[in-house]
Protein backbone atom coordinates (compact mmCIF):
# COMPACT_ATOMS: atom_id res chain seq x y z
CA UNK A 1 0.00 0.00 0.00
CA UNK A 2 2.70 2.38 -0.86
CA UNK A 3 1.99 5.53 -2.42
CA UNK A 4 0.69 8.89 -1.12
CA UNK A 5 -1.62 7.69 0.72
CA UNK A 6 -2.42 7.58 4.54
CA UNK A 7 -4.25 3.92 5.15
CA UNK A 8 -4.80 2.91 9.34
CA UNK A 9 -5.67 -0.47 10.32
CA UNK A 10 -8.31 -0.20 12.93
CA UNK A 11 -9.18 -3.89 12.83
CA UNK A 12 -6.59 -6.75 13.39
CA UNK A 13 -7.84 -10.73 13.42
CA UNK A 14 -6.98 -11.46 16.50
CA UNK A 15 -6.73 -7.79 18.32
CA UNK A 16 -9.13 -7.96 20.93
CA UNK A 17 -10.10 -11.39 21.98
CA UNK A 18 -11.57 -11.63 18.26
CA UNK A 19 -10.51 -14.34 15.71
CA UNK A 20 -11.72 -12.39 12.90
CA UNK A 21 -13.10 -8.61 12.07
CA UNK A 22 -15.41 -8.39 8.82
CA UNK A 23 -18.48 -6.91 6.94
CA UNK A 24 -17.01 -2.90 7.25
CA UNK A 25 -19.23 0.08 7.93
CA UNK A 26 -18.55 3.40 8.40
CA UNK A 27 -20.14 7.00 8.57
CA UNK A 28 -18.74 10.21 9.43
CA UNK A 29 -20.69 12.28 12.67
CA UNK A 30 -21.84 15.65 12.38
CA UNK A 31 -18.64 16.29 14.48
CA UNK A 32 -16.82 15.10 11.93
CA UNK A 33 -15.68 11.88 13.54
CA UNK A 34 -15.28 8.59 11.57
CA UNK A 35 -17.34 5.71 13.13
CA UNK A 36 -15.81 2.88 11.83
CA UNK A 37 -17.89 -0.70 12.35
CA UNK A 38 -17.33 -4.35 12.02
CA UNK A 39 -18.54 -7.77 13.58
CA UNK A 40 -16.15 -8.97 15.88
CA UNK A 41 -16.00 -13.01 15.25
CA UNK A 42 -15.11 -15.00 18.53
CA UNK A 43 -13.68 -18.18 18.19
CA UNK A 44 -13.29 -18.27 13.59
CA UNK A 45 -14.44 -16.79 11.10
CA UNK A 46 -17.78 -18.06 10.16
CA UNK A 47 -20.93 -16.39 9.47
CA UNK A 48 -22.67 -17.83 12.52
CA UNK A 49 -21.87 -17.99 15.78
CA UNK A 50 -20.71 -15.87 18.78
CA UNK A 51 -20.12 -12.03 17.35
CA UNK A 52 -20.69 -9.15 18.28
CA UNK A 53 -20.95 -5.57 16.58
CA UNK A 54 -17.93 -3.39 17.41
CA UNK A 55 -16.73 0.13 16.38
CA UNK A 56 -13.84 2.53 17.04
CA UNK A 57 -13.55 6.22 16.40
CA UNK A 58 -10.98 8.18 14.76
CA UNK A 59 -11.21 12.24 15.74
CA UNK A 60 -8.67 12.75 13.01
CA UNK A 61 -9.78 11.68 9.45
CA UNK A 62 -8.68 7.81 9.82
CA UNK A 63 -5.11 8.33 10.81
CA UNK A 64 -5.41 6.84 14.21
CA UNK A 65 -8.27 4.73 16.09
CA UNK A 66 -9.63 4.70 19.45
CA UNK A 67 -10.40 2.09 22.06
CA UNK A 68 -12.53 -1.08 20.70
CA UNK A 69 -16.07 -0.67 21.69
CA UNK A 70 -18.64 -3.43 21.37
CA UNK A 71 -22.48 -2.07 20.49
CA UNK A 72 -24.40 -4.81 19.85
CA UNK A 73 -24.16 -8.39 21.11
CA UNK A 74 -26.71 -11.69 21.30
CA UNK A 75 -27.51 -13.27 24.73
CA UNK A 76 -26.57 -16.52 24.45
CA UNK A 77 -23.18 -16.32 22.67
CA UNK A 78 -25.43 -15.66 19.13
CA UNK A 79 -24.76 -13.16 16.21
CA UNK A 80 -25.61 -9.65 15.87
CA UNK A 81 -24.33 -8.59 12.76
CA UNK A 82 -24.66 -6.82 9.23
CA UNK A 83 -24.68 -2.88 10.74
CA UNK A 84 -26.21 -0.38 8.87
CA UNK A 85 -25.06 2.91 10.20
CA UNK A 86 -26.48 6.38 9.22
CA UNK A 87 -26.00 10.00 10.62
CA UNK A 88 -29.50 12.18 10.69
CA UNK A 89 -30.18 15.27 9.58
CA UNK A 90 -30.13 16.29 13.34
CA UNK A 91 -27.10 14.91 14.33
CA UNK A 92 -28.14 11.24 16.06
CA UNK A 93 -26.28 8.00 14.87
CA UNK A 94 -28.98 4.91 13.65
CA UNK A 95 -27.22 1.75 13.90
CA UNK A 96 -29.77 -0.99 12.25
CA UNK A 97 -28.36 -4.41 12.68
CA UNK A 98 -29.87 -8.00 12.86
CA UNK A 99 -29.53 -10.56 15.52
CA UNK A 100 -30.20 -14.49 16.01
CA UNK A 101 -29.52 -17.53 18.22
CA UNK A 102 -26.20 -18.86 17.81
CA UNK A 103 -27.34 -22.11 16.49
CA UNK A 104 -29.09 -20.70 14.06
CA UNK A 105 -27.14 -20.77 10.85
CA UNK A 106 -27.90 -19.61 7.37
CA UNK A 107 -28.46 -22.87 6.37
CA UNK A 108 -30.96 -23.70 8.92
CA UNK A 109 -32.53 -20.31 8.45
CA UNK A 110 -33.00 -20.59 4.36
CA UNK A 111 -34.50 -24.16 5.30
CA UNK A 112 -37.27 -23.11 7.81
CA UNK A 113 -35.40 -25.08 10.92
CA UNK A 114 -35.26 -22.04 13.14
CA UNK A 115 -38.33 -19.99 14.85
CA UNK A 116 -39.14 -17.02 14.32
CA UNK A 117 -38.13 -16.27 17.60
CA UNK A 118 -34.61 -17.72 17.11
CA UNK A 119 -33.92 -16.52 13.47
CA UNK A 120 -33.07 -13.68 12.20
CA UNK A 121 -34.53 -10.03 13.89
CA UNK A 122 -33.93 -6.36 13.58
CA UNK A 123 -33.02 -4.15 15.59
CA UNK A 124 -31.84 -0.29 15.77
CA UNK A 125 -30.47 1.97 18.80
CA UNK A 126 -28.88 5.45 18.45
CA UNK A 127 -26.19 7.36 19.79
CA UNK A 128 -26.40 11.13 20.59
CA UNK A 129 -22.56 12.06 21.34
CA UNK A 130 -20.90 10.85 18.25
CA UNK A 131 -21.21 7.15 18.62
CA UNK A 132 -19.24 7.30 22.41
CA UNK A 133 -22.61 5.63 23.88
CA UNK A 134 -25.42 4.09 22.84
CA UNK A 135 -29.13 3.33 23.60
CA UNK A 136 -30.54 -0.17 23.80
CA UNK A 137 -31.61 -2.38 21.14
CA UNK A 138 -35.32 -1.47 20.26
CA UNK A 139 -36.56 -4.45 17.75
CA UNK A 140 -38.06 -3.47 14.64
CA UNK A 141 -38.89 -7.27 12.97
CA UNK A 142 -42.44 -6.44 12.74
CA UNK A 143 -42.36 -3.78 10.86
CA UNK A 144 -39.83 -4.92 8.38
CA UNK A 145 -39.92 -8.42 7.94
CA UNK A 146 -42.72 -10.37 6.12
CA UNK A 147 -43.58 -13.84 7.50
CA UNK A 148 -42.76 -15.48 4.50
CA UNK A 149 -38.90 -14.48 4.44
CA UNK A 150 -36.37 -16.57 6.01
CA UNK A 151 -33.18 -15.13 6.05
CA UNK A 152 -33.09 -11.65 6.55
CA UNK A 153 -29.92 -8.74 6.21
CA UNK A 154 -29.10 -5.06 6.28
CA UNK A 155 -27.09 -3.55 3.62
CA UNK A 156 -24.07 -4.60 4.98
CA UNK A 157 -22.28 -0.83 4.56
CA UNK A 158 -24.13 2.34 5.41
CA UNK A 159 -27.65 3.49 4.82
CA UNK A 160 -28.33 6.77 3.88
CA UNK A 161 -30.83 9.55 4.54
CA UNK A 162 -31.98 11.37 1.71
CA UNK A 163 -31.35 14.93 1.54
CA UNK A 164 -33.10 16.45 -1.76
CA UNK A 165 -36.66 16.85 -2.62
CA UNK A 166 -40.15 15.71 -1.44
CA UNK A 167 -38.40 12.78 0.55
CA UNK A 168 -35.74 14.82 2.43
CA UNK A 169 -35.29 13.15 5.57
CA UNK A 170 -35.89 9.84 5.20
CA UNK A 171 -33.93 6.75 6.18
CA UNK A 172 -33.12 4.01 3.61
CA UNK A 173 -31.73 0.72 4.61
CA UNK A 174 -31.16 -1.60 1.50
CA UNK A 175 -31.23 -5.32 2.97
CA UNK A 176 -31.85 -8.64 1.50
CA UNK A 177 -34.10 -11.84 2.29
CA UNK A 178 -34.43 -15.34 1.10
CA UNK A 179 -37.88 -17.24 -0.20
CA UNK A 180 -39.02 -20.83 0.73
CA UNK A 181 -38.34 -22.72 -2.30
CA UNK A 182 -41.07 -23.31 -4.80
CA UNK A 183 -43.57 -25.73 -5.23
CA UNK A 184 -42.43 -28.41 -6.99
CA UNK A 185 -38.71 -27.08 -6.62
CA UNK A 186 -36.53 -30.25 -5.26
CA UNK A 187 -33.81 -27.39 -3.47
CA UNK A 188 -33.73 -27.88 0.65
CA UNK A 189 -33.00 -24.06 1.05
CA UNK A 190 -34.81 -21.19 0.55
CA UNK A 191 -33.85 -20.87 -3.12
CA UNK A 192 -33.99 -16.97 -4.29
CA UNK A 193 -32.79 -13.80 -2.83
CA UNK A 194 -34.98 -10.96 -3.07
CA UNK A 195 -34.16 -7.11 -2.11
CA UNK A 196 -36.05 -4.42 0.00
CA UNK A 197 -35.94 -1.87 1.32
CA UNK A 198 -36.34 -0.41 5.50
CA UNK A 199 -37.36 2.56 5.45
CA UNK A 200 -38.13 5.77 8.55
CA UNK A 201 -40.09 9.32 7.83
CA UNK A 202 -39.91 10.29 12.01
CA UNK A 203 -36.03 9.81 12.28
CA UNK A 204 -36.13 6.10 12.51
CA UNK A 205 -38.99 5.83 15.71
CA UNK A 206 -41.32 3.75 12.92
CA UNK A 207 -40.47 1.63 10.05
CA UNK A 208 -41.65 0.24 6.78
CA UNK A 209 -40.91 -1.91 4.06
CA UNK A 210 -40.46 0.09 0.47
CA UNK A 211 -39.63 -1.27 -2.58
CA UNK A 212 -39.74 -5.43 -3.21
CA UNK A 213 -37.59 -7.03 -5.92
CA UNK A 214 -38.25 -10.93 -5.72
CA UNK A 215 -37.09 -12.53 -8.96
CA UNK A 216 -37.33 -16.24 -8.60
CA UNK A 217 -36.05 -16.73 -12.74
CA UNK A 218 -32.28 -17.29 -10.65
CA UNK A 219 -30.95 -14.53 -13.73
CA UNK A 220 -30.76 -11.99 -10.91
CA UNK A 221 -30.68 -13.07 -7.70
CA UNK A 222 -30.52 -9.85 -5.14
CA UNK A 223 -28.36 -9.56 -2.24
CA UNK A 224 -26.57 -7.26 -0.37
CA UNK A 225 -27.47 -3.92 -1.92
CA UNK A 226 -25.81 -0.53 -1.16
CA UNK A 227 -27.40 3.04 -2.25
CA UNK A 228 -26.67 6.32 -3.40
CA UNK A 229 -28.96 9.52 -3.21
CA UNK A 230 -27.88 11.10 -7.16
CA UNK A 231 -27.71 14.97 -7.65
CA UNK A 232 -31.88 14.39 -9.13
CA UNK A 233 -33.08 12.85 -6.14
CA UNK A 234 -33.00 9.30 -7.54
CA UNK A 235 -32.36 6.60 -5.59
CA UNK A 236 -29.19 4.42 -6.89
CA UNK A 237 -29.12 0.86 -5.90
CA UNK A 238 -26.23 -1.36 -6.39
CA UNK A 239 -26.67 -5.54 -5.73
CA UNK A 240 -24.37 -8.28 -5.41
CA UNK A 241 -25.73 -10.43 -7.93
CA UNK A 242 -25.51 -14.48 -7.09
CA UNK A 243 -26.41 -15.94 -10.38
CA UNK A 244 -24.95 -16.81 -13.98
CA UNK A 245 -25.98 -13.04 -15.03
CA UNK A 246 -22.60 -11.37 -16.40
CA UNK A 247 -20.66 -9.49 -14.05
CA UNK A 248 -21.91 -10.66 -10.80
CA UNK A 249 -23.68 -7.10 -9.88
CA UNK A 250 -27.26 -5.81 -10.84
CA UNK A 251 -28.95 -2.05 -10.29
CA UNK A 252 -32.25 -0.60 -9.98
CA UNK A 253 -33.18 2.96 -9.76
CA UNK A 254 -36.16 4.50 -7.61
CA UNK A 255 -37.65 8.07 -8.12
CA UNK A 256 -39.49 7.86 -5.16
CA UNK A 257 -37.52 7.77 -2.06
CA UNK A 258 -36.89 4.05 -2.21
CA UNK A 259 -41.01 3.14 -1.97
CA UNK A 260 -40.85 1.95 -5.39
CA UNK A 261 -38.16 0.91 -8.26
CA UNK A 262 -38.57 2.25 -11.67
CA UNK A 263 -37.70 -1.21 -12.51
CA UNK A 264 -36.59 -4.48 -11.38
CA UNK A 265 -33.13 -5.14 -10.53
CA UNK A 266 -31.15 -5.91 -13.86
CA UNK A 267 -27.72 -7.20 -14.68
CA UNK A 268 -24.71 -4.17 -14.66
CA UNK A 269 -21.87 -5.73 -16.49
CA UNK A 270 -20.03 -2.66 -17.04
CA UNK A 271 -18.91 -3.94 -12.95
CA UNK A 272 -16.81 -7.03 -13.69
CA UNK A 273 -16.33 -8.44 -9.70
CA UNK A 274 -15.94 -11.54 -7.91
CA UNK A 275 -19.34 -12.22 -6.15
CA UNK A 276 -19.02 -10.26 -3.01
CA UNK A 277 -20.72 -7.04 -1.43
CA UNK A 278 -20.01 -3.84 -2.75
CA UNK A 279 -20.08 0.26 -2.07
CA UNK A 280 -21.76 3.25 -3.74
CA UNK A 281 -21.27 7.04 -2.83
CA UNK A 282 -22.67 10.04 -4.59
CA UNK A 283 -20.14 13.04 -4.30
CA UNK A 284 -20.88 16.28 -4.05
CA UNK A 285 -18.48 17.94 -5.67
CA UNK A 286 -17.43 16.40 -8.53
CA UNK A 287 -20.48 15.38 -8.85
CA UNK A 288 -19.76 11.72 -9.44
CA UNK A 289 -20.77 8.50 -8.30
CA UNK A 290 -18.40 5.86 -6.75
CA UNK A 291 -18.34 2.25 -6.62
CA UNK A 292 -15.88 0.39 -4.19
CA UNK A 293 -14.96 -3.69 -4.02
CA UNK A 294 -12.46 -6.02 -5.87
CA UNK A 295 -11.60 -5.47 -9.38
CA UNK A 296 -10.52 -9.26 -10.28
CA UNK A 297 -13.67 -11.07 -11.89
CA UNK A 298 -13.36 -14.60 -10.19
CA UNK A 299 -11.21 -13.97 -6.90
CA UNK A 300 -11.64 -10.97 -4.07
CA UNK A 301 -8.54 -9.14 -5.19
CA UNK A 302 -7.67 -5.96 -6.42
CA UNK A 303 -9.56 -3.38 -4.26
CA UNK A 304 -10.65 -0.50 -6.89
CA UNK A 305 -12.57 2.28 -6.50
CA UNK A 306 -14.63 2.72 -10.16
CA UNK A 307 -16.78 5.97 -10.60
CA UNK A 308 -19.52 7.20 -13.00
CA UNK A 309 -19.98 10.14 -14.93
CA UNK A 310 -24.00 9.26 -15.56
CA UNK A 311 -25.33 7.66 -13.16
CA UNK A 312 -24.20 4.52 -12.66
CA UNK A 313 -24.96 3.62 -16.58
CA UNK A 314 -21.34 3.20 -17.43
CA UNK A 315 -18.23 2.64 -15.03
CA UNK A 316 -14.58 3.33 -15.47
CA UNK A 317 -11.44 2.48 -13.15
CA UNK A 318 -10.79 5.42 -11.24
CA UNK A 319 -8.04 4.16 -7.32
CA UNK A 320 -6.71 0.74 -7.53
CA UNK A 321 -5.55 0.23 -3.66
CA UNK A 322 -3.23 -2.81 -4.18
CA UNK A 323 -3.11 -6.62 -6.30
CA UNK A 324 -3.59 -7.84 -2.42
CA UNK A 325 -6.77 -10.01 -1.53
CA UNK A 326 -9.66 -7.57 -0.45
CA UNK A 327 -13.02 -8.36 -0.27
CA UNK A 328 -15.94 -6.03 1.61
CA UNK A 329 -15.86 -2.33 1.63
CA UNK A 330 -17.74 0.99 2.39
CA UNK A 331 -17.03 4.39 1.12
CA UNK A 332 -17.68 7.55 3.36
CA UNK A 333 -17.01 11.38 2.69
CA UNK A 334 -14.51 12.20 5.08
CA UNK A 335 -14.45 16.02 4.72
CA UNK A 336 -14.62 17.92 1.09
CA UNK A 337 -10.92 17.38 -0.50
CA UNK A 338 -10.98 13.26 0.86
CA UNK A 339 -12.73 9.66 0.10
CA UNK A 340 -12.35 7.05 3.10
CA UNK A 341 -12.59 3.80 2.00
CA UNK A 342 -13.23 0.95 4.57
CA UNK A 343 -11.87 -2.57 3.29
CA UNK A 344 -11.20 -5.81 4.30
CA UNK A 345 -7.99 -7.11 3.47
CA UNK A 346 -4.60 -8.98 4.04
CA UNK A 347 -1.25 -9.90 2.66
CA UNK A 348 -1.89 -13.92 1.66
CA UNK A 349 -6.20 -13.20 2.74
CA UNK A 350 -8.60 -10.91 2.28
CA UNK A 351 -9.83 -11.28 6.14
CA UNK A 352 -6.58 -10.66 8.21
CA UNK A 353 -7.08 -6.48 8.26
CA UNK A 354 -9.83 -4.30 8.27
CA UNK A 355 -8.37 -0.90 6.53
CA UNK A 356 -8.75 2.39 6.25
CA UNK A 357 -7.56 4.74 3.50
CA UNK A 358 -7.47 8.04 2.64
CA UNK A 359 -8.28 9.16 -0.93
CA UNK A 360 -8.07 12.26 -2.28
CA UNK A 361 -11.23 13.55 -3.84
CA UNK A 362 -9.02 15.50 -6.91
CA UNK A 363 -8.62 11.65 -8.01
CA UNK A 364 -12.06 11.15 -9.29
CA UNK A 365 -12.20 14.91 -11.31
CA UNK A 366 -13.50 14.15 -14.65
Amino acid sequence: MAGPYVTSIPFRAGDDGYHTFRIPAVIVTAAGTLLAFAEGRHGSAADHGHIDIVLKRSEDGGRTWGDLQVVATEPGRGTAGNPAPVVTGGGRVLLVYVRNAAHATEAKIRRGEVSAADGRRVFVRHSDDDGLTWSEGREITSSVKRAEWRWYATTPGHAIELRRGPYAGRILVPANHSLPPARGDDGTEGKYNGGHSLLSDDGGLTWQIGYVDDNTDGYVNVNETTAAELPDGRIYLNTRNDSAAPGNRADAYSSDGGKTLERPFRPQAGLVTPVVEGSVLQLARPEVLLYSGPADPSQRAVMTVRMSLDAGVTWRAAHTVSGLPAAYSDLVPVDAETVGLLFETGEFGPYETIAFRRIPVAEFTP
